[in-house]
Parts: structure tokens; C-alpha cells; sequence
């Protein structure tokens, strides 16, 4: 089976040579987003919790367009400019899944990411 490339205009245009995703048979690689408003394509940055949520509602749009929900995630990495965000990240993020689902997570800070924002995240998702 051939690759689909998943794309929507309700979460960030990317802003390289990638795509928002790609689903390979029943599993959908999300590519890393970060808190850029998908209509304006300007930064959400005013605290680390609406940077995650706008981040977070990127990831649900793109679950959304594949036909997905977060139950459907069985894998997440979240890079982080700051560990000690690490607290109010991880809350806005765990609202978004049932603690007893939750995914496969890695967390771990890094010393720069695209355009200077706090927080990224990717996920691996699988229908």
C-alpha cells in the first residue's frame, strides 16, 4: 500500500519540506507541531499552557482529518525548551487523553527548536 499524505487547513501549513502527516496503511505519523494558529500562522506563545493547547489543538485536527481521535494514539514525543515546564505542559497535554489509555510518551528537552518556541510535539497514531 501506498503512503497518503494527510493535510488539513485547520492545523499549521508546514513550514518546510514536510507534510502535516502520513498514513501508511493503518498508521498515521504526525509530524512534529508546534503553537502557530493555523489561521493567522502566528505564534501562540503567551504562556506555556495555551502554547500546549494551541499545540495540542493542531494535533487533534490532523487526528480529526485521518479520521482519528487521541484514543488512536499509541505513541507521543514532546520536546521541551525548559524542563521545569515540564509540569504545566504534561497537565494540558493529559487533559487531551484517559490516563488509563494514555500513550507511549517520551519527553526530553532540547536546547533550540523552530522559530524559538517552548514546545513541540509529535505523534504516531494507529487505526
Amino acid at each position: 500500500m501506498s503512503k497518503k499524505i494527510i493535510t488539513t487547513q485547520n492545523a499549521p501549513a508546514p513550514i518546510g519540506p514536510y507534510n502535516q502527516a502520513v498514513l501508511k496503511s493503518n498508521t498515521l505519523y504526525i509530524s512534529g507541531q508546534i503553537a502557530l494558529n493555523p489561521k493567522t500562522m502566528e505564534l501562540v506563545l503567551e504562556t506555556i499552557e495555551q502554547e500546549t493547547t494551541q499545540i495540542m489543538n493542531n494535533l487533534k485536527a490532523i487526528l480529526d482529518e485521518a479520521g482519528m481521535t487521541f484514543e488512536n494514539v499509541v505513541k507521543s514525543s514532546i520536546f521541551i525548551m525548559n524542563m521545569n515546564d515540564f509540569s504545566a505542559i504534561n497537565t494540558v497535554y493529559g487533559s487531551y487523553f484517559d490516563e488509563k489509555t494514555a500513550p507511549a510518551r517520551e519527553t526530553v528537552q532540547v536546547s533550540c527548536l523552530p522559530k524559538n518556541v517552548n514546545v513541540e510535539i509529535s505523534m504516531i497514531a494507529v487505526l
